[in-house]
Order: structure tokens, then C-alpha cells, then sequence
């Protein structure tokens, strides 16, 4: 074989949280009470823009999380069975280009040279001191202090016109499909679009997935050519490194909820049912687990854990299969320490719902403890859920950036935007001062936590029944 498919611990988990989420789309589609607030949700223009940001994250995290060892060649030049060290993914397959241009030192954003003076030799023997060509970055250009600006507007211009092309084909496919659906005309899909009568705002989605489409296209041609967001110290594509780093901010987010969900239901409704003693404890677990510095606690098992990977380093194949644990370490540790705010707002929650007269009515009658939890209690505090696991994603994605920062996040081999910023603190000190790396682990964060900011505030709008 070719390649060797490698299914890392934080992959397989993405890809079961993946399949719960097909199934649970299955299920609401079946119920009509389910479906309803989600049809809410899919009314927020804003949501929706949301979710079209968020989904090309996911869709990046996705590629990023498909992960194979190429197979090493042997002196015959076919193929063996020996397998590269190096696990690569299906992103770093279609970024090569950038994974692979590695310049000496620091760059700017679509420079032509490095970014400090260098001492070369000239052929007559003098000796000057000047600021290098880069070996990658804009190398097609023969004279690049007077062809760079018009070679940029050159290629931004081409894939202006390859995201309007693509724009209209989905447009126009999205009008047909309206029409055949609704049994109208073209036109009258058309107007329903453009002056947002139809139930979902194709509009803002259309609009949306336009300017990520133009900006794709944009960034995709200008990589091949330039280093869009420059070079680090090692010379490594800053734009490489920010994408890559999508995959562990999302699975923080999104593991982090699978590891916390269990123990903040479980524990929650157990104390509001069942109360006595049973609430006694659990609060009391919850109260001590609260009183102990989260960021203490994240580092003391961060570090043993990594004590550990030291002491045993014969257990990992792959130095990808070292930081893989220690991200899933990180993103169970973070879910113990971030379960009991959801549990006490379910414990409340419960406590009130207890009180109803068809709960009052189902234990006299001598319904079993299971069902009334299943069938009375689960669904109706699953708006309370839903509206916790959308907020808390952003601050946890924020909270690897700050971990990562002081030195207890994810491994400092992976690519993260807190190991981004981190190695921006002293950049930023120097003279002249390196910001793009900070700058564009900035951008590529602000833009997921406001996505998924917005997301939530149409979540919380439809699931919320006092705002109904």
C-alpha cells in the first residue's frame, strides 16, 4: 500500500461525535416537536451566516483529521513496507505547497525578500549588507520592487472571477432546486430569495458563502506565489500553521462538550429528582470540584501526563500519536473541570419541573424513576442543553489559546493559535517587530468565536421558551 491509515484518538472521537450528530439530525427530523425550534434557529439570518462560517471550519477541521503515514520508498524506487515516521492528512495532501516552502528566516505578508539584512558576498568581492530574495516567495518575478503590485492585482482579479462564476452556478442551482421543491416558477424563486419570503434566509446564506468563496479562492491562488501572512523563525508559511491549527480548536470545542455532557446530565437531574441525600452529595462534589483553581488543576494533570509520555516514550509509534494524547488529555481534563455550572442549572431546573402536576401525576400512578427521568424530565431541560453547549464552545476554544500560552496546553509539536501567540510573545519585543503570526492566529480565532457567538444568541432565541 501507498499509505497507511492512522486513526489517532481525537479522530476517532470527532468522527463518533460526527455520527451522533447524523443521528440526531435523523431523529428531530422524525418529530415535529424537535424540528420546531430548529426551524426557528434556520429563520436567523444571522444564524445561518453563522453556520455557513462554521461549517467551512468544519470542513477544513474535517480534511485535517483524516490522517495516513505515506509509505517509504525503497532504493529500487518502489514502494515497501516501511512507513514514514510523519503522519500527514488529508489538508497537508492539498496544502503541499505551503507545507513544503520553507524559507531561511522571517518574512513579511507577501514579501519578496526576508525581513532583517543579511551579509552577502557581490561577484566583484565587496561585501553588503542587504536584505535577501526570498527562495519561494514571489520567486516567479523577475523584478519584483516594481511587478509585485501589479502581479498581486493580476491574480486577486482571476479569482474574483472564478467566486462570481462559482457563486452563480450555486446560485442558480440553489433557484432550481427552490423551484422544483416549491413547484414554482424560476422567477418566483428568485423573488422569494432576493426579498427574503421564503422560510430560510437564502439570502444572507448565499451572501455569506460568496465572500467565503471569493476569499477562499483569493488566498488559495495568492499562497501558491507569496507567503500571504509571511514567515516565522524557522521559516515555516504562517497561513499553513493557522490552518492547521483549526482542527485543535475545534476539537477542544467540540470533545470537551462530549466529555462534559454525560457527567453535568447524569449528576444534574440525579440531585433535582432524586434530592436527600443523593443532592447532598452531588452538590458537595460539585461545590469542591469548583473550589479548586481550574488552571492549577489542568497543569498538575498536564504534566504528569506528560512525565508519563517521557518515561515511555516505546508506546507511540509516531511523535503525532505523543501530542494526540496529550490533546485528549486536555480536552478531559477541561470537561471535568467545566461540568458543574451546566449540572447546577439542571439541578435547578429539575428541582422546578418536579413540581409540574404530570410529573406529580406519573409518580402516583407508579411510573419507574428511568422512565420519568427519559420521557418527562430529558426533554424538556434540553433547551438548557443545547444553549450551554453552543456558549461554552467559544470560551473553550479561547481557553486552549490561553493555556497553550502559559505552557500547559496542547503539545508544543502541534500547531494551535496559543502555541501561535505564544511564540509571537517575543517576536513582538523585537525590532523591527514581527506581528503577522500573532495577527493572523487573532484573525482565524476572532472570526470562529464570533461565528459561533452568533450561532448560539439564534440557538438560545429559539430554544429558550421565555423568549417564545
Amino acid at each position: 500500500m501507498l499509505i497507511k491509515p492512522v486513526i489517532l484518538w481525537t479522530d476517532a472521537l470527532i468522527y463518533l461525535l460526527l455520527g451522533i450528530a447524523l443521528v440526531f439530525a435523523v431523529k428531530i427530523r422524525s418529530r415535529e416537536y424537535l424540528l420546531a425550534p430548529w426551524r426557528r434557529v434556520a429563520r436567523s439570518g444571522s444564524g445561518m451566516a453563522a453556520l455557513v462560517i462554521l461549517s467551512a471550519y468544519m470542513l477544513i477541521g474535517l480534511m485535517d483529521s483524516v490522517h495516513f503515514r505515506p509509505a517509504l520508498t525503497n532504493q529500487n524506487g518502489s514502494a515497501g513496507r516501511n512507513y514514514s515516521t510523519d503522519v500527514l492528512s488529508l489538508l497537508d495532501v492539498l496544502a503541499k505547497p505551503l507545507k513544503e516552502r520553507v524559507e531561511k528566516t522571517y518574512s513579511a505578508p507577501f514579501a519578496t525578500r526576508l525581513y532583517a539584512k543579511e551579509t552577502r558576498e557581490l561577484p566583484d568581492g565587496k561585501q553588503v549588507r542587504d536584505y535577501p530574495r526570498l527562495k519561494y516567495g514571489g520567486a516567479h518575478l523577475d523584478n519584483p520592487e516594481q511587478d509585485k503590485a501589479g502581479d498581486i492585482r493580476k491574480i486577486a482579479a482571476i479569482s474574483l472571477m472564478k467566486a462570481i462564476l462559482l457563486w452563480l452556478v450555486v446560485c442558480g442551482a440553489l433557484v432550481l432546486w427552490l423551484a422544483r421543491h416549491k413547484q414554482i416558477t424560476l422567477s418566483a424563486a428568485s423573488r422569494q430569495i432576493l426579498h427574503g419570503e421564503a422560510d430560510i434566509p437564502w439570502k444572507s446564506i448565499m451572501l455569506t458563502f460568496g465572500v467565503i468563496a471569493l476569499l477562499g479562492l483569493t488566498t488559495t491562488d495568492l499562497s501558491v506565489k507569496y507567503h500571504i501572512f509571511g514567515t516565522d523563525k524557522v521559516g515555516l508559511d504562517v497561513f499553513y500553521q493557522s490552518l492547521k491549527s483549526i482542527r485543535t480548536g475545534l476539537a477542544i470545542g467540540m470533545l470537551t462538550t462530549l466529555v462534559m455532557l454525560p457527567f453535568a446530565l447524569l449528576l444534574g437531574i440525579m440531585a433535582g429528582y432524586f434530592r436527600g441525600w443523593v443532592d447532598d452529595v452531588i452538590q458537595y462534589l460539585y461545590t469542591t470540584l469548583s473550589s479548586i483553581p481550574g488552571v492549577l488543576l489542568i497543569a498538575a494533570a498536564v504534566l504528569i501526563l506528560q512525565g508519563y509520555i517521557d518515561r515511555n516514550p516505546d508506546l507511540f509509534e509516531t511523535v503525532a500519536a505523543q501530542a494526540d494524547l496529550r490533546l485528549l488529555f486536555l480536552c478531559i481534563i477541561l470537561g471535568i473541570t467545566s461540568w458543574t455550572g451546566l449540572c447546577r442549572l439542571l439541578r435547578g431546573e429539575t428541582l422546578k419541573l418536579c413540581e409540574m402536576d404530570y410529573i406529580q401525576a406519573a409518580t402516583a400512578f407508579g411510573v419507574g424513576h428511568w422512565r420519568i427521568i427519559t420521557r418527562h424530565i430529558l426533554p424538556n431541560v434540553m433547551h438548557i442543553v443545547m444553549i450551554a453547549v453552543v456558549m461554552d464552545f467559544s470560551g473553550l476554544v479561547l481557553a486552549e489559546a490561553v493555556l497553550s500560552y502559559v505552557g500547559v496546553g496542547v503539545d508544543p509539536t502541534m500547531q494551535s493559535w496559543g502555541n501561535m501567540i505564544n511564540g509571537a510573545r517575543l517576536e513582538m519585543a523585537r525590532e523591527p517587530m514581527v506581528w503577522w503570526q500573532l495577527t493572523s492566529a487573532f484573525v482565524l480565532m476572532f472570526v470562529l468565536v464570533l461565528s459561533a457567538n452568533l450561532f448560539s444568541d439564534s440557538v438560545q432565541d429559539a430554544f429558550d421558551p421565555r423568549r417564545k
